[in-house]
């Protein structure tokens, strides 16, 4: 398929890194268009403070830009000026609420707090969300974030963040556990492995610190979230029962999307296994690379356990390469915004093509494909977003999807980033259906017995598969690990594995856990765990 007019990225969930393509554009949305970095002229000068007035509304485009801190010079990674010009702090709290106001897919949920009560930017930004819990006691709105442009642009353009090399999973509070590790790494050369376990962050314990002390948590998130040439000193527990105490700098690393690519000969089968970690530019080639060894594959084993999304237009290529052309022209997902932007709803198709991220444009090729009738999905809690939008996109045209592992975390919602004044703001701003109209995932997709199975597949949360645990005790991509046997098992047996029991320790989920009233949590991200949309230019064919 050629593609449509617009075509949009997206961002998903789980503890890695990521990207989006650099364009730090707009929704349309009216007021945002001209808050990009891409030589926009800067507005005039304005020292005094507008006025807050509530439940009325400028345009945010009034306010966009007028900067407390304005930089000056060239964006090193456009090329082109800032568009910043001298304002002050109210102008970017009142371009956040008209832009809020304008986007916000709750917007009329927001209370329209004064401004003036919050001492900087990003406190009045941090409330600028609905306040209401869903059924089950979560916020109805757990993406709520913002970081610097320069982080922003690294990962997005880059492909790096700033890491020890560690991908963290969590199965509960106070348990945090070695999921895997960069190549080449600060963690590889200190001899971290899959499966060992956090117990000290410098000197804080972190079964018991007081999450509450703002100290000793920003030390703990350390172990988490890094910022580049920091060094922390980490106490683990391996998995043979010895403590290791290992001192880690933090840097710049390259990410790795793609890994352990492999066709397995099982039982007379040819199963294609790819452990595909996140929806980042950079795993375009490690994706058609490995989709070009899946032909003629009686299954496919798709590992995204880690996975907490990344680039929507990404996944819509993901589900083509399994598909193929079995879409025949039907949506990959179709986006609906508030009423104020309803008219930028619209669909995106199985998209075929590779793509140029760094004029974001398209190529004039066409993807391998691997045409699956069914795969195989090993997922955790921390499984999201891009990686839940590949599930729901091939269950909305009859594509058999098994889960193998745990339920998904629940995220049908997208953003659009928007910088101003050096900072990059996600808000909530859409969601996605797929082709049949379903998009009520917000609890994740269910992994359910097929005795429960009622009605026509893509309708409904539930998905035939098998609950197992984690299984820390094997490499990623070796056949007796437990994700990896239980789906070989279920393939030629069509039944799941007898013993699945979860045991406690082992009930792993990713950093993105379902069960967001524990006492800790890693701060969310979305360029790692939501889902954003940004404008594409239209493909140019000969």
């Amino acid at each position: 398929m050629r593609l449509m007019n617009k075509l949009y990225l997206a961002i998903g969930i789980a503890m890695t890194t990521t990207m989006l393509a650099g364009c730090g554009g707009s929704s349309g949305g009216g007021s945002s268009s001209n808050n990009n970095n891409n030589g926009v002229t800067p507005p005039a000068p304005q020292n005094t403070a507008p006025t807050w007035q509530a439940g009325q509304f400028l345009a945010s485009n009034q306010f966009a830009n007028l900067c407390e801190s304005p930089r000056s010079g060239i964006d090193p990674f456009e090329n082109t000026p800032y568009p910043d010009a001298a304002g002050t702090a109210m102008h970017e709290k009142m371009w956040l609420r008209s832009f809020s106001n304008e986007t916000y897919l709750w917007y009329d949920e927001i209370i329209d707090n004064d401004p003036n009560q919050f001492s900087s930017v990003a406190a009045y930004f941090a409330q600028l969300k609905t306040p209401l819990k869903t059924a089950s006691g979560r916020d109805k709105d757990e993406f709520h974030f913002s970081e610097s442009y320069e982080d922003f642009k690294k990962e997005s353009q880059d492909g790096v963040s700033a890491s020890f090399g560690i991908t963290w999973t969590i199965p509960q509070s106070r348990m945090a556990y070695v999921a895997y590790i960069a190549a080449n790494s600060p963690a590889a050369q200190a001899g971290i492995k899959r499966g060992d376990r956090l117990l000290k962050v410098g000197d804080l314990d972190f079964a018991t610190f007081n999450s509450s002390n703002s100290a000793q948590y920003n030390q703990i998130i350390s172990a988490f979230s890094p910022a580049k040439d920091q060094t922390v000193e980490l106490t683990l527990l391996a998995q043979n029962g010895e403590q290791k105490q290992v001192s880690l700098t933090a840097l710049d690393l390259e990410l790795e999307p793609v890994r352990n690519t492999q066709v397995i000969d099982f039982e007379g089968k040819r199963v294609g296994y790819m452990q595909f970690n996140q929806f980042i530019a950079s795993a375009q080639p490690g994706l058609i690379s490995g989709f070009s060894q899946f032909n003629n594959l009686d299954e496919l084993v798709l590992d995204m356990r880690y996975n907490g999304g990344g680039l929507v237009f990404q996944a819509s290529q993901v589900a083509y390469m399994i598909a193929g052309d079995q879409h025949n022209n039907r949506n990959f997902s179709v986006k609906t915004h508030n009423d104020k932007l309803s008219s930028q709803n619209e669909p995106l198709g199985f998209v075929d093509q590779s793509i140029n991220w760094s004029t974001l444009t398209y190529n004039d090729d066409k993807l391998p494909a691997a045409n699956m009738k069914r795969v195989y999905m090993l997922t955790t809690g921390g499984t999201a977003s891009a990686s839940e939008s590949v599930i729901n996109a091939l269950r909305g045209i009859d594509i058999e999807v098994i889960l193998i592992g745990d339920d998904t975390r629940g995220k049908p919602y997208g953003f659009v980033p928007q910088q101003n004044c050096g900072t990059v703001y996600y808000t909530i701003q859409n969601k996605s259906a797929n082709n049949k109209g379903f998009g009520d995932y917000e609890d994740g997709f269910i992994i359910t017995p097929d005795t429960q199975l009622i009605g026509e597949i893509g309708l409904d949360a539930k998905v035939p598969g098998c609950q197992i645990s984690d299984d820390f005790s094997k490499a990623l991509g070796d056949q007796s690990e437990g994700l990896l046997a239980g789906a070989l098992h279920h393939m030629t047996t069509g039944s799941c594995p007898v013993s699945t029991e979860r045991a406690a320790r082992a009930t792993i989920q990713d950093t993105g856990s379902k069960d967001m009233h524990n006492d800790f949590n890693v701060p969310y991200h979305p360029l790692r765990h939501g889902a954003i949309f940004t404008p594409m230019q239209e493909p140019k064919h000969d």
